[in-house]
Formats: structure tokens, sequence, C-alpha cells
């Protein structure tokens, strides 16, 4: 089956969006208040897996041999930092503000 070439620039464009969004991640690492940096080093986990697991299916798809593993690494990267996310949201539900 032969895959389209307009495929392949879609997943080359959804990487390109996620650096902006790296950009302003390593701007939040460098703020004083240790609740921001701890939140932009999930967000930096969140952007270099979705960046890996991009250029993994891109790569899948231009050469002839397969790059599956840079892709399910980048998945992993992402479930990790999801999972993360969700612990501490269910945590901070869970404590009474008053």
């Amino acid at each position: 089956m032969d895959i389209p070439d307009w495929f392949k620039w879609i997943f080359l464009g959804l990487a390109f969006l996620q650096v902006p969004g790296l950009v302003s991640v390593i701007g939040r690492l460098r703020e004083l208040d240790s609740v921001v940096r701890a939140k932009a080093r999930f967000d930096l986990l969140d952007s270099i897996g979705t960046i890996l697991f991009l250029g993994g299916a891109y790569l899948s798809l231009e050469a002839s041999e397969s790059w599956y593993w840079l892709g399910l690494a980048g998945f992993a990267l992402v479930g990790i930092g999801y999972a993360v996310k969700g612990v501490h949201l269910l945590r901070a539900r869970r404590r009474p503000t008053a």
C-alpha cells in the first residue's frame, strides 16, 4: 500500500508545531518558583515525547527501515507524563483547601 506524500507533511507540520511549545517550556524551567519548574518538567517530558512519537512515525513512512521503536519510546514518555500529571491532579482534588 502506498502512503500519500501529504501524509508525511502532516507529521512534519505537527512536529514543528511542538517547537514553540518547547521554547515556552524551557522559559518556564528558568522561573524562581519551584512549583512552576516542576510543572514545566512534566510539560517538557510531554513535548519531547510527542516530538519523538511524530518523528518516529515520519521516519517509518519515509525510510525503508523500521523506526517504530522511536515512536513507541515517544508514546511511552507521553504516557508517563500524563500518568504523573493525572496522579498530581487527583491528589490535589482530595486535599481539603479550607
